[in-house]
């Protein structure tokens, strides 16, 4: 591959990117920088990942003028992550360097600080649509001086619903500009986009079919949802990532996740849209540190996540389709590195990853994992305090017989365990009926030694408001009860 010297770039430029390791361009800026150096418009299809920040910020760095008051680089980005990816990169570039600075502008920052920084002249601005809408009706972001206009991720922005934004955005800058349009696929949309706002462009695309990068070894695991937790815990045990992303399908999978991580003693923290602008900027500013090593998080975060030394891509939920599935594992295997993919997926998913695969021309390395060993160890805990299926099938069995019947099969009055003792005449009385009591009373009634009937005897309430008495029940009558 060409190294930059021979794309144009200025000696100052490629020595700062030869001390971040950057040496030789990559396919998409090999192609595209040139088009871009001679001042044409420019449409790049390449999949993310693939190096097209530096196809468009280095043309911009070379040709700006340092000694004019005004913004003169639009960049345009359909999220907040993005734009703090592309800003830091500007940032790394012009280190050092006078009259050259970058601010990101979007929504959830305060607008006051903004403001004073756009008082300072600021050359290039990086943002989203909907805060630069915001600021240009306040009239606090002036367009009407532009020289480069770049749309990032414009398939995103389409997605997303800011196509109208990005369209108000364009009328306010010159129609005499340089424009360049970046874009993982390009949808009819996209292609009308371009046909209105962009002067005869080159097209620069990579890769005919969209697919993963080759530097990302892929796998697919079979599992249970009832498994897919202790899976995970287990892959991360045996792989040991320097830094992963997690992804799940929503943002209460996301939280609920974390919690798990987190109380099994894993370093990691959550990412969604729920958290507040200024939080999601903190977590991302501590994963790019490597203060945590785990980022659990939804899509949200699958384009424009672009972190030095993430290692491992665990797709918790399997994404939906071809597309979100690249942009995920894109998280990994950067700029050349070697990274691993690995995505969970149960039996009803196994269409949605053979959709995937026929989409992408690829075959997926599958293992079958079933169940997890940590969740058959638990398994096997509970078996030791738990009756099995059998067992509680017996006791439910047994538990729905009738006392007589209990007692008929036992061939005993004694209690089982477990159950209170009958009081002495209660259980007869409740099974047999009140002909059985009558007949036991007349029975009792007998006479005395001197031929006098004895004295009623008193009787007692119960606990459960019966009566009870001394007098002693005839065995023949106890027989036939427990034969009834």
């Amino acid at each position: 591959m060409p190294d930059f010297l021979s794309l144009g770039i200025s000696a100052s430029f490629a020595d700062k990117l030869r001390e971040q390791g950057i040496v030789t361009a990559t396919p998409i800026q090999e192609h595209a920088l040139p088009f871009v150096m001679e001042g044409r418009d420019v449409i790049a299809q390449a999949q993310t990942g693939t190096g097209k920040t530096l196809a468009f910020v280095l043309p911009i760095l070379e040709k700006i003028n340092r000694n004019v008051p005004y913004i003169q680089a639009l960049i345009v980005t359909p999220t907040r992550e993005l734009a703090l990816q592309i800003t830091a990169e500007v940032e790394k570039l012009i280190a050092g360097m006078e009259g050259l600075s970058v601010l990101a502008v979007y929504g959830g920052q305060d607008v006051d600080k903004q403001l004073k920084k756009l008082n300072k002249n600021v050359p290039i601005v990086v943002g989203t649509p909907g805060r630069l809408l915001d600021h240009i009706r306040r009239g606090t972001v002036q367009l009407s001086d532009v020289s480069f206009l770049v749309l990032d991720e414009a398939d995103q922005m389409l997605h997303i619903g800011f196509l109208k934004d990005v369209e108000e955005i364009i009328r306010e800058t010159p129609a005499v500009r340089q424009t360049m349009l970046f874009s993982a696929t390009m949808p009819a949309e996209i292609r009308n986009l371009a046909r209105k706002h962009m002067n005869e462009p080159e097209f620069v695309q990579v890769e005919k079919k969209q697919g993963p990068a080759d530097s990302v070894k892929q796998l697919s695991i079979h599992t249970t949802d009832r498994a897919k937790q202790g899976t995970l815990i287990e892959l991360i045990n045996t792989h040991r990532p320097f830094l992963a992303v997690i992804f799940c399908r929503t943002k209460r999978r996301v939280s609920k996740l974390y919690g798990i991580l987190k109380e099994n003693g894993f370093s990691c923290d959550e990412l969604h849209g729920d958290l507040s602008q200024s939080k999601r900027e903190q977590v991302m500013k501590r994963f790019r540190e490597a203060e945590f090593q785990l980022l659990i998080a939804t899509d949200v975060a699958a384009r424009g996540l672009d972190v030095e030394g993430v290692t491992h891509v665990f797709n918790y939920d399997i994404p939906a389709d071809a597309e979100s599935y690249v942009h995920r594992i894109g998280r990994t295997g950067r700029a050349g590195m070697k990274g691993l993919a690995i995505t969970l997926y149960s039996t009803d998913d196994r269409p949605i990853l053979d959709g995937i695969e026929a989409e992408l021309n690829l075959r997926i390395d599958k293992q079958n994992n079933g169940q997890s060993n940590q969740e058959k160890k638990s398994q096997k805990n509970q078996g030791e305090q738990l009756p099995s299926d059998g067992q509680n099938r017996r006791r439910r069995s047994f538990s729905g017989q009738s006392n007589q019947t209990r007692k008929h099969r036992s061939g005993s009055n004694a209690p089982k365990d477990g159950q209170r003792p009958e009081r002495e005449g209660q259980e007869s009385r409740r099974n047999r009926g009140p002909k059985a009591g009558k007949l036991e009373a007349k029975a009792g009634a007998t006479f005395n030694a001197g031929g006098k009937r004895p004295a009623k005897p008193k009787k007692t309430s119960s606990a459960r408001g019966e009566s009870r008495t001394n007098t002693r029940k005839p065995k023949g009558r106890n027989e036939r009860s427990r034969r009834h």
